[in-house]
């Protein structure tokens, strides 16, 4: 398994038969380096969304025409997108499983907000939702943009998931202390990758926080376009 940061809070997840682009922003992410586009995408067999915000949906419907690939996300912003892009979309809802390839995906909750830009202001785009993504005997938890929840508690406890991808750059999400007290109370995470931080400087920039917190668990920074292999 290989999992690469693309900047902020985008990934190539290669999983199984499958090569997963999450919440891809590559144009105008101030940490993607544009020109390496084609090796972010290479091989790529579907997005998964999380929400409706620009930094991590804007350029999907486009992006997803260009590479032949299905779109997976809540059913509300996928049924916008077929309908006004003609996009290739399955949607679904927390709970909810779907199968890519050898790949099982299920949607779960987060806590945040979920719009897109309107000509009088944010609309509605479906709930914000977070991922557990299973394959190669591992279960990957994408947290999405989220606070801490009371349902990481049965989520930890009914997927056990192996590996955690939290978002913990603070203001708009966690930051790395509550990224850690999540991860350390709900959770028993062999690896965990921070993203959502160090894009702009509000967000927090370090994981010192985050390693602080979580003794005995492997704290991977991310480098982007760097695979971590698993």
């Amino acid at each position: 398994m290989k999992i690469t940061w693309l900047g902020h809070a985008s990934f190539r997840i290669e999983i199984e038969d499958q090569v997963l682009l999450i919440d891809p922003w590559l144009s105008g992410n101030p940490l993607f380096p544009e020109e390496r586009e084609g090796e972010a995408t290479a091989g790529a067999t579907a997005i998964l969304v999380t929400h409706g915000h620009g930094d991590h949906a804007s350029e999907v419907p486009a992006l997803a025409a260009d590479l032949g690939v299905p779109v997976c996300g809540i059913y509300d912003l996928m049924s916008h997108w077929a309908e006004k892009h003609g996009s290739n979309v399955t949607g679904f809802n927390k709970g909810g499983t779907i199968r890519l390839g050898k790949v099982a995906v299920t949607m779960v909750n987060a806590v945040h907000s979920s719009s897109m830009p309107g000509p009088h202001g944010p609309v509605y785009a479906g709930s914000e939702a977070g991922y557990m993504i299973s394959g190669e005997g591992h279960t990957i938890y994408v947290s999405g943009d989220t606070d801490i929840m009371a349902d990481m508690s049965w989520m930890g406890e009914y997927h056990n998931p192996d590996i955690g991808i939290l978002a913990a750059g603070g203001h708009f999400t966690m930051d790395m202390k509550r990224a850690a007290f999540a991860a350390k109370k709900y959770f028993n995470f062999k690896t965990v990758i921070p993203c959502h931080y160090r894009t702009f400087p509000l967000l927090e920039q370090k994981a010192d926080a985050l390693r602080a917190g979580l003794p005995g668990v492997t704290v991977i920074e991310p480098e982007v376009l760097e695979p971590i292999v698993i």
